[in-house]
Order: structure tokens, then sequence, then C-alpha cells
């Protein structure tokens, strides 16, 4: 057995990784993860670990994290070749669901895997994910950029997504307080969010549309890729001037799974079907997919995306607050004792 001389020795280049592109990507994300900078930021991206200060302003800081990544929505962004949206989804998947109990999200890190680094491409999804940051009021303060040959086709990625919060102690909400008569409001979803896209695809695989054709004035791609909304700032600012009881992000499992989650065994949210129309887009994935009602209520948002609980005499106030804050909000039902062996979301 022969061994390659010094001269021809093998490089990391020659086993498919390039470290060049690596460091090259690092300068290029550098300007957008400044515009993300907060208080609280020690140091900038390029250490061994990201050091963040906890606000002052807590007196009993409890730290509430969150990770997710953004699933086979990324196949999407791959076949149509549109890498722009992806990492404000990234970034709203796990700062939503913190958000949920009440915490302010501090920081975010970001892990971008791929077999062999396009740089700008892996760049237009750090934008986006700094994009996301900004909206959310966290700093993008470090992340993980993995080159690994073999691992996945060419062209395409993983993200995954990690965000930390901090949210006073006495100010956790975790929906112990919610009671019967309770309302329970729904804030408008962006599109499909990042959930259910497997079936999404699915759908376009047998009803094979015109991605690039006009949709209620967009094109189609741009509507199945637009990105989720994040909740942060207008909610944030709500629970300063009155009491948010509980909140549920209505990701994966939709309204039926997500509102429990926040509900005592004895409470069940009933909501009517009428109480908002379900968006063109939806309607559309029903229709070409034949999916029946209940596993679209299962899937997908279908144009809920965040849902949040008050008390009756404060449900008004907080509906005026969030649509002055631009927020599309429906009064979805109310909060009621809950039968035996019912379910604890009703949509009727």
């Amino acid at each position: 057995m022969t061994h390659p001389s010094q001269s021809s020795g093998l490089s990391y280049r020659d086993a498919g990784v390039d470290i060049e592109a690596g460091d090259a990507l690092v300068e290029a994300i550098k300007p957008f993860a400044k515009k993300t900078l907060r208080d609280g930021v020690l140091g900038g991206i390029g250490g061994f670990g990201a050091l963040f200060e906890v606000p002052k302003k807590y007196r009993e800081p409890v730290l509430v994290s969150g990770t997710d990544g953004v699933g086979t929505k990324l196949k999407l962004a791959f076949h149509l070749n549109k890498h722009d949206t992806v990492g404000q989804d990234l970034v709203a998947m796990s700062v939503n669901d913190i958000l949920v109990q009440g915490a302010e999200p501090l920081f975010f890190l970001d892990y971008f895997a791929c077999g062999k680094l396009d740089v700008q491409t892996a760049a237009t999804v750090v934008k986006g994910i700094a994009q996301g940051c900004e909206l959310a009021g966290c700093a993008l303060i470090g992340g993980e950029t993995a080159e690994m040959p073999s691992m996945y086709p060419d062209g395409e990625y993983d993200l995954a997504g990690f965000a930390v919060g901090a949210v006073e102690k006495s100010k956790i909400i975790n929906g112990s307080t919610i009671a019967p008569g309770d309302v329970v409001l729904g804030l408008a979803s962006s599109g499909a969010h990042s959930n259910g896209y497997s079936l999404v695809r699915k759908i376009i695989e047998v009803a094979q549309p015109d991605l690039n054709a006009d949709f209620h004035g967009a094109p189609l791609r741009d509507v199945l890729m637009a990105p989720t909304r994040i909740y942060v700032k207008p909610l944030l600012a709500l629970m300063q001037t009155l009491t948010v009881k509980g909140m549920a992000h209505i990701t994966g499992g939709g309204l039926v799974e997500n509102i429990p989650r926040v509900l005592g065994e004895d409470l069940c949210a009933e909501l009517q079907r009428d109480a908002w129309t379900m968006p063109p887009l939806f309607q559309w994935l029903q229709q070409h997919g034949k999916v029946a009602d209940a596993e679209m209520n299962r899937v997908f948002n279908c144009g809920i995306g965040m849902a949040v609980i008050v008390a009756a005499d404060d449900a008004q106030q907080a509906q005026a607050q969030l649509q002055a804050a631009g927020e599309t909000v429906y009064r979805l039902g109310v909060i009621r004792a809950r039968a035996d062996g019912e379910a604890q979301t009703i949509v009727r």
C-alpha cells in the first residue's frame, strides 16, 4: 500500500471543506449581526462562546430558552432557490415560543450545516436571521457554520436556532390564573409559518401549480414562503399595560393542540369557526389536497399564529392596543368549564 508523498499530500480542501469560505462568511455576516446589538452583549461574534449580561432591570431574572428549526420548508426554499425568508422563520419559531411565558428575548444563536458552503446563500440566510432578531429585539451574538461533505446533497443545508430570554420570576405566564369567562383572542398569521410543509409539498406535487402565477396579489411561491410573523414587540407592550393570563404559539398541532398547553385540566376553550376567515392559501391547500377539516385544524395554523387569553373586562382594550400596533386580531371564543371526556379546544 502506497502513501501520498508530502508534496502531494491531502488537504482539508481535498476532503471537501473550504476553510477560506468559512472565514469569508463570518466577514460577510458581521454587519448583519452588528445591527442586532443591544444592551447586555459583551462581545462580538468570533469568540468561542457568546457573552451576555442579564439586564439590571430584573430583580429575580428567570432565563427561558427555546430551540427549533425550519423543517421541510427548507426543501421548498431549495426548490425555489429562495433563501431570504427562512432565517426569519428560524428566529420566529424560538422567540414566539419563549414569549408565551412572558419572556423578553435577549439573544439568539444559529447553527447552519451544509455539504459544501456557498457563501452567498449562507449570507442570505443569516441576513434573514438578523432581520428576525431585529424584529424580536434580540441580539444575534453567535452561531456555528458546519461544512460536512457527503452529509447533505449539493445546494442543501439545515438550520437550527437557539433563543434565550428573561422574565421576572413573579411575572412568569403559565396559564394558572385562566378561568371560565376569559376571552381567547387570535392574532393573524402571515401564512403557513413553518408547519405542515411536508403536506404542503405533497399537495404541490399532486396539484402541479405554476408557482410563479399570481395568487391574490403575489406570486404563489412568495405566499408559500412568507416568513413566520414575530409577535414579540406588540405582546411585550401589551403585558406592560394589562394582565395577559396565557398565550399559545400556534405551531404544529394547530389551535386544537396548542391552546390546551396553557389550560388547566378542568378548562375548555370554545372557539367560533366563523370568528375568522381561513386565508386563501389554506383554502387552496384544503381544496387541492382534499384535506379534511379536522386534519387542517391539526396540521396548520389556519390563519391564527398566536392565541392570547385575557379577562373579559380587558378583551376590548387588548384588541384595540394590538390592532394599533399593527396586528390583525380576532375574538375567537371563550374559556369555560370542561365536561368529562370533552376535548380542551372545541371549534364550533
